[in-house]
């Protein structure tokens, strides 16, 4: 312990005294200096996060160390435009357009070979977001009915023409017409 009383605060590097000291690390905080590094936010022993001597609250701490990609999104749908400016994240510039003849555009295709292509969005389809439906590969997110959007599964869906629809659009736009074909219960029937 330093001569004057206390060791110094990781933060504002003053004499911490014991009864406003907060340890975390090997470390001495002031209660009031222990404070996320991006956001400030008041932290405790159950939300702190360390990094090279920096503390942080666990949120913060994902955002700017964490994995980052496809798949490790806030939680629960959320959808950010938070590309981590404030964290200190630097993002490369466009690249400019550099056409091919290969009709795909995955990179890694175009380099050792073909893949799999999406008939909706006809980019690339790889093992992790796969589904196969109607003979074709298919993006999950792409899955879906082409008349009203409704999410399918390969007991939910009819094909037409290479295109997807849900049961109940391919009854409406492909099935038998005319009198005596309506939909559900209260459809009339013609008897003879």
């Amino acid at each position: 312990m330093p001569l004057g009383g206390g060791n110094k605060c990781g933060c504002c590097q003053k004499t911490v005294y014991f009864a406003e000291e907060v340890q975390c690390d090997g470390q001495s905080f002031h209660k009031s200096c222990f404070l996320c590094m991006v956001c400030r936010k008041n932290l405790d022993s159950t939300t702190v996060a360390v990094h090279e001597n920096e503390v942080y609250c666990k949120a913060c701490y994902a955002k700017k160390y964490g994995p980052k990609g496809y798949g490790y999104g806030g939680g629960a749908g959320t959808l950010s435009m938070d590309r981590g400016e404030a964290l200190g994240i630097k993002h490369e510039g466009a690249q400019p357009h550099q056409p091919t003849n290969n009709p795909n555009t995955s990179k890694f295709a175009q380099r050792f070979g073909g893949s799999e292509i999406c008939p909706r969005c006809k980019k690339a389809v790889y093992a992790a977001e796969k589904v196969i439906g109607a003979g074709s590969s298919w993006h999950k997110a792409c899955f879906r009915c082409a008349k009203c959007g409704k999410g399918l599964e390969s007991t939910t869906l009819a094909d037409k023409d290479g295109e997807i629809f849900c049961k109940g659009c391919y009854a409406k736009n492909f099935g038998p017409k005319g009198f005596g074909f309506g939909q559900g219960a209260g459809a009339l029937a013609h008897a003879q």
